[in-house]
């Protein structure tokens, strides 16, 4: 007899109970900030990616609403049938600007972003050589492509070297790795890959999704960090909604990538395009972290002073460098029972087992913003500490 839907269904959601791996997302009931409300309650919130407090800043939702009255709901078809409106040209313009590279296109999140970007450039005869943990939308999207693919360690420069040296092709070699890692909060050795890559003729594609708004000067991103933003041989691909507070991905580069994604990025010419009220917000956003340097001033300081009192408390952070600060449990249950008992004294942190994060390696994964004041750091590590010493790991 084949396998009903019901049975397939029940049989899943049994082994991730068992496996205490079954998530159900808490419902906020307030705008997504520093302080939010979960349950009818208040609380600290440590769970976003909402960086720079841009996902309820008010130059924001007054440029959406601008865009909203004067271009409409939507876009009303896909970019390359009639979705593409002026505002949409002009936000590429100002990204690729903004990121000090030929060109720039937009798409709809960062997850398709990556696998259009690697779906147009790959062919059968490439080689892509891909960090070990790179984002689940690289391995997606790799998978999508006929290219040879291989892993190297994790920010490992000498295996890279060594992958290599043992493979090469006459087609693209492209070397493929996250800006910021999402849950270990390290950044690549963008410098050291650059020179590597380029020794064997090799292309470098970075997924800056965590750290677009949040490295490099006004927050243009890894790229700019490590002063590749003006090289044709980098390619930066990333999301706008983390630190830019909206919804979409981009592509940036090469003068002539955004032409070739035009006419190949299957998510591109199959999706209608952004609505106008989330390219006004992505605007504001590019224009106020420039005008404001105050917002990455208080990221940067609130990052560090978080990482210092979780240090000084015993725990492990993994070497952090960025506002993720992930907390090791261990296994999943005691990480999700950590998030659980923290949620009881109003701080909203959650807890990530496998497979997003290895066994053993469970945590609670920790984004201080521009928002949170010292008084909220403080309040949250005094609840880390009590919750730590609860469950035997300080």
């Amino acid at each position: 007899m084949p396998t009903t839907l019901s049975e397939r269904l029940s049989r899943e959601l049994e082994g991730l109970r068992e496996s205490g791996l079954l998530i159900s997302p808490k419902v906020l009931e307030t705008p997504n900030r520093a302080h939010t409300r979960i349950d009818g309650r208040d609380v600290l919130n440590l769970a976003s990616n909402n960086y720079l407090g841009f996902a309820d800043h008010p130059a924001l939702k007054e440029r959406a609403e601008a865009y909203l009255r004067e271009w409409g709901a939507g876009a009303g078809a896909v970019r390359g049938i009639a979705g593409t409106l002026r505002i949409h040209e002009d936000f590429e313009q100002q990204l690729a600007e903004f990121k000090h590279t030929g060109s720039a296109l937009v798409l709809h999140s960062g997850f398709t972003t990556n696998q259009g970007v690697l779906g147009a450039l790959l062919q059968p005869d490439d080689l892509v050589i891909s960090d070990e943990l790179n984002h689940a939308s690289i391995i997606d999207g790799l998978r999508l492509t006929k290219a040879t693919k291989k892993i190297f360690k994790h920010a490992d420069i000498a295996d890279l070297e060594r992958v290599l040296q043992e493979n090469d092709s006459d087609g693209l070699k492209l070397v493929v790795t996250d800006g910021v890692f999402s849950m270990d909060g390290d950044i690549a050795p963008l410098d050291k890959i650059v020179e590597v890559a380029r020794r064997y003729g090799a292309v470098t594609y970075v997924d800056d999704a965590h750290g677009s708004g949040v490295l490099g000067a006004d927050g243009r991103g890894t790229v700019h960090h490590f002063g590749f933003e003006h090289a044709d041989d980098v390619i930066q691909v990333g999301t706008l909604s983390k630190a830019w507070g909206g919804v979409g991905g981009y592509a940036a580069g090469h003068a002539d990538l955004r032409q070739l994604l035009i006419n190949r990025a299957r998510p591109y010419l199959f999706s209608t395009a952004q609505p106008p009220a989330v390219v006004g917000a992505l605007s504001a956003a590019l224009e106020e972290v420039q005008r404001d340097p105050s917002l990455m001033e208080r990221l940067w300081d609130n990052t560090r002073y978080f990482k210092a009192g979780i240090e000084a408390l015993g725990f492990d952070h993994m070497g952090s460098q960025t506002p993720i600060t992930p907390v090791v449990f261990g296994e999943a249950p005691a990480a999700f029972e950590a998030s659980r008992r923290l949620l009881e004294r109003g701080i909203f942190a959650t807890g990530i087992g496998f497979p997003t994060v290895p066994l053993g390696k469970a945590r609670i994964r920790n984004i201080v913003t521009a928002e949170h004041t010292r008084d909220d750091l403080d309040r949250a590590l005094e609840a880390y500490s009590a919750v730590g010493k609860e469950l035997g790991v300080i």
